[in-house]
């Protein structure tokens, strides 16, 4: 019955979580109320501010019923029953305090502080603990029973997780930290062992923390009531004295949090109930690994040098940039309008990304910018636009709990997206089917209780192949939805396509020798998509990282209109966004093809709406993308490049072409928070900001955009935007804001689907989801409802074709590519932080009988050859991929692992193919000479860091 953003209402715990159903009406201690049919008393108490004492009761869970101490009088009802666990009938006459209750809670909680150490003024829970609140709600005075007996008090503390502590000692068996890992993350990590007086909260199979499942979400933490689970930062630091909503700066899923502070610290993240995106759940990264915003690597203060081997020269904000924008000045006059071009980052606002696509076109005076999206989800926006007219999902994640089939193809939720993993593991639990197209078996296929499970292992580059299978089995079967497409599709585009997708050779029968993949499996999972109500397609990177990465997601978009799963709740076309704000990026017109909002830089209105903003007449020609500027710098044409905090140097493919590529430039800017891989190549060092340094939006997955708060002030002196402006300036071309709020006006009056969005609307809402317009003025969670932006949807002709990286008597062996959960994409933040400790090194998976035939053991050095370089990994057998895959990780810049990653791209728009490089592997016994080179070269430009650092101290010291 709430159907708008309520703050007031995420900053109290309700108790029991809220319910959907026809109004009820009752009176509590004589207040008159109306909730929705199902929901508690407990929580019907706490809309209406009336307070009753609860223990084991969250509202992020299930009611439990054990601590007794929400107990109430229900007129005509015999005994006391728990408010938590009694649901509201019409008329209801409830009563929460008299002197009968009063004393029954007191005499609850004199029992439980019996046995719980008395500590309160040395705990570090003191002053934000529900046991003591509790205590003093219900008058306990004092506790009649000692320690003398048997107890609890001296029970052996676990310190194992770097992030938190556990003192049983101050257990009081709630059992909330056991349900929020069950219900919530979904890892059943947590149990109660043991019966009666031995009853104790237990990771795994009485195991410490560090070596059970626990994933280290930080749900058990956040839902203990006492000092049992609790922050070590808490501690060390003690309680924070006040706290900032802001966003996660981590995966595209876009978690809010509450930064908790004591004045300028964070002393721990705490997600926001109020998130949209989360609903108060968080992961390890967003919860915990937050230390890298102060870690002593940060960049601090700007340096310039004139070439890679010499010294850095720490200098001020005005040498620097004056020095940035004379070389840009001068490679233009040198070279051409064209030698210089600028990269925008996903991990950077909404705001800060539009500065930087505007500083190229309006001051530089051309198109050559681009984002780090070129190498992950530039597919997506061609394929979705295609098809069905717009460059992003189609739901909420909200939207899963609504579906009967889910079809993942290419992602792992659990580990790179991993609070809506935690999302569709509920749905999961709850009796939805899933089909997991991968060349691995990913953990979601190990959901706990998960009763409908498929893993269909492609071999990788066949995913078009795949596609059209299960596309030919609808048209084959006649699972098609005649009424959707003939209401909402091009009878033309289906006509055609049906008859391509009719042909036999896109049967599953025909395509099991490309795959790999039985065509009896292809076929069930086909029926088990097509057949219920609703059937949702989320996909990763392992969907759009392929020479035909555009193809597949026309092939997925194809695959949701022919059976009508597009345009309601539960259904839907969901690419996951790696990054942070890689939809903001991609809507911000970071791609030299498109102005903001994806509008054409050939479109003549369009563009005109930006030139008389600007001030600035715009070119009407696409720029350069990232991969044409690297072999035009390596040709000597392209010669300038300004980066904002993005690290191409390891996040993009063939790393050996890319240093040359940096090499060959005569000024690189690199605006960043750490001395990063592309960094360590550049000219010009502008210390960047963190997101809890900065005000500004991110945009998730779900086209929702949330706001950005500053927390602390930059270690730096400036954020980003205000960096931008100030090169910006220095180039002639001034541009004008007080506040990122200026930039977003401006977004709003050039970008038709962010017209209705605005600082202070997204305040007073929580957050809006695009397109936010006239027409639709409170955002659109749903897209494509009763139309699509062209009209009517577009189905595709989507050939496959083999691509031209396979397995080969020379390179046997395919790998392809991955994240793990604790680290985040190139590593720079969270190798930063205690999350180390899981994934200290990047590791070659391979299949047992692949190792066998090469004489490898757990933990060999091997040597990895493709046909675009070479490198060294430590061997990890494992069952999870095919015979013939290798898989690794790319979150440590040593590895090497876009050393061997081949410049194959899609078709469409050069988003390169991480998923396929063919290899050889070998057992060896030292590192590869790019390795060797690598630290050379890491090593001589730490030290000209350190040693301008240096010399900064010592002139500051005399």
């Amino acid at each position: 019955m709430i159907e708008y953003f309520n703050p007031s209402l995420y900053e109290r715990d309700l108790g029991t979580p809220a319910r959907e159903g026809a109004p009820v009406t009752v009176s509590i201690d004589g207040v008159s109320i109306t909730v929705p049919e199902g929901t508690s008393l407990l929580r019907a108490a706490s809309i209406a501010e009336i307070n009753i004492p609860k223990l084991c009761a969250s509202d992020n869970l299930e009611a439990f019923g054990s601590c007794r101490l929400c107990a109430v009088q229900v007129e005509g009802k015999r005994g006391y029953p728990a408010a938590c666990t009694t649901p509201v009938e019409a008329g209801m006459q409830v009563t929460t305090y008299n002197a009968h209750l009063a004393k029954l809670r007191r005499n609850i909680m004199e029992l439980y502080i019996s046995d719980h150490p008395l500590d309160c003024l040395t705990c570090p829970a003191n002053g934000d603990c529900e046991l003591q609140d509790v205590a003093g709600d219900v008058g306990l005075r004092e506790v009649r029973y000692g320690f003398d007996g048997e107890n609890h008090i001296s029970a052996e503390q676990d310190h194992s997780n770097p992030y938190f502590s556990f003192d049983p000692s101050r257990c009081i068996l709630c059992s909330r930290c056991v349900r929020a890992c069950d219900e919530v993350q979904g890892t059943f990590a947590l149990t109660i062992d043991g019966r009666s007086f031995d009853s104790k909260v237990s990771p795994g199979q009485d195991q410490a923390f560090m070596d059970s499942e626990c994933v280290s979400c930080g749900a058990c933490v956040q839902a203990c009531p006492t000092a049992t689970l609790m922050e070590k930062s808490v501690i060390e630091q003690g309680q924070p004295d006040h706290s900032v909503i802001t966003t996660c700066a981590y995966c595209g899923v876009g978690c809010s949090f509450k930064a908790k502070m004591k004045g300028n610290e964070v002393v721990r993240m705490v997600p926001y109930k109020g998130g949209a995106a989360n609903h108060g759940h968080s992961c390890v990264k967003g919860r915990f690994a937050f230390g890298y915003a102060t870690h002593k690597d940060r960049l601090t203060t700007p340096m310039i040098r004139d070439s890679i081997d010499q010294p850095w020269r720490e200098v001020s904000w005005d040498e620097a940039i004056t020095f940035a924008a004379e070389r840009l000045k001068a490679t233009q006059a040198k070279y051409g309008r064209e030698s210089i071009g600028g990269i925008t980052s996903s991990r950077c606002t909404n705001e800060e990304t539009y500065l930087v696509q505007k500083l190229v076109r309006a001051a530089f005076g051309n198109n050559n910018t681009d984002t780090c999206a070129r190498v992950c989800h530039s597919p997506t926006g061609y394929g979705l636009k295609t098809t069905l007219g717009e460059s992003a999902g189609t739901q909420t994640f909200d939207s899963v709990m609504q579906t009967d089939t889910i079809i993942v193809i290419g992602a792992n939720p659990t580990d790179a997206h991993p609070v809506f993993g935690s999302l569709m593991r509920r749905r999961l639990r709850e009796g939805a089917t899933l089909i997991v197209a991968d060349p691995r078996r990913i953990d979601l296929l190990n959901t706990p209780h998960l009763k409908n499970g498929q893993h269909l292992p492609l071999r990788p580059g066949t995913n078009v192949a795949l596609i059209n299978a299960l596309a030919h089995v609808v048209i084959d079967e006649g699972l098609e939805d005649h009424d959707f497409i003939k209401q909402r599709c091009d009878s033309e585009a289906y006509n055609a396509w049906r008859e391509f997708i009719a042909d036999a050779r896109h049967s599953p029968e025909a395509t099991e020798s490309i795959t790999g993949v039985p065509s009896a499996d292809v076929r069930r999972a086909a029926r088990s998509y097509a057949t219920v109500n609703n059937g949702a397609i989320y996909y990763g990177l392992g969907v759009t990282e392929h020479s035909q990465g555009s193809t597949m997601v026309m092939g997925i978009a194809n695959l949701a209109l022919a059976t009508g799963n597009i345009g309601r709740e539960g259904v839907g076309v969901n690419p996951l966004r790696g990054q942070n704000n890689v939809q903001g990026s991609c809507d911000m017109g970071s791609f030299p093809h498109e102005l903001p909002g994806y509008q054409h830089v050939a479109d003549d209105v369009a563009r005109s709406h930006f030139e008389a903003e600007w001030g600035v007449a715009i070119d009407h020609e696409p720029g350069l993308r990232i991969p044409n500027m690297f072999d035009a710098a390596i040709e000597g044409t392209f010669k300038a490049l300004y980066v904002q905090g993005e690290d191409i140097a390891q996040s993009d493919p063939n790393t050996q072409h890319v240093e040359a590529a940096l090499t060959s430039l005569d000024c690189l800017i690199v605006q960043d928070i750490f001395l990063n891989e592309t960094a360590k190549f550049a000219h010009v060092l502008l210390p960047g900001s963190t997101f809890l340094e900065k005000d500004g939006t991110f945009t998730n997955a779900e086209r929702r955009i949330n706001r950005v708060r500053k927390v602390m002030p930059p270690l730096a002196g400036k954020e980003d935007w205000e960096i931008t402006l100030a090169l910006s300036e220095a180039l002639g071309y001034p541009m004008h804001y007080d506040h990122p709020s200026d930039i977003m006006d401006e977004i709003a009056r050039l970008t038709p689907t962010f017209t209705g969005v605005s600082f202070a609307k997204i305040d007073e809402q929580g957050s809006l989801q695009w397109p936010c317009n006239e027409e639709f003025p409170l955002g659109t969670p749903t897209m494509h409802e009763v139309d699509f932006p062209i009209g009517q949807g577009r189905f595709a002709i989507t050939e496959y074709v083999a691509t031209e990286e396979r397995a080969t008597r020379r390179f046997p062996l395919l790998l392809t590519t991955g994240r793990i959960l604790s680290q985040y994409n190139v590593g720079a933040q969270t190798r930063r932080t205690a999350n180390q400790v899981w994934h200290d090194e990047d590791i070659l998976e391979l299949h047992p009988s692949d190792a066998e035939l090469r004489g490898v053991k757990d933990g060999d050095w091997l040597g990895i050859t493709s046909r675009a370089g070479h490198t060294v990994l430590r061997a990890q057998l494992s069952e999870r991929m095919q015979p013939g895959v290798v898989y690794t990780t790319f979150h440590h810049p040593g590895s090497g692992a876009n050393v061997i990653t081949t410049d194959s791209s899609d078709w469409a728009t050069n988003c390169p193919e991480y998923k396929v490089t063919a290899v050889q592997v070998e057992k060896v016994s030292q590192p590869s000479k790019w390795q060797r080179r690598f630290d050379d070269f890491d090593r001589r430009q730490q030290e000209y860091l350190a040693a301008a650092q240096r010399d900064e101290a010592a002139g500051a010291g005399a």
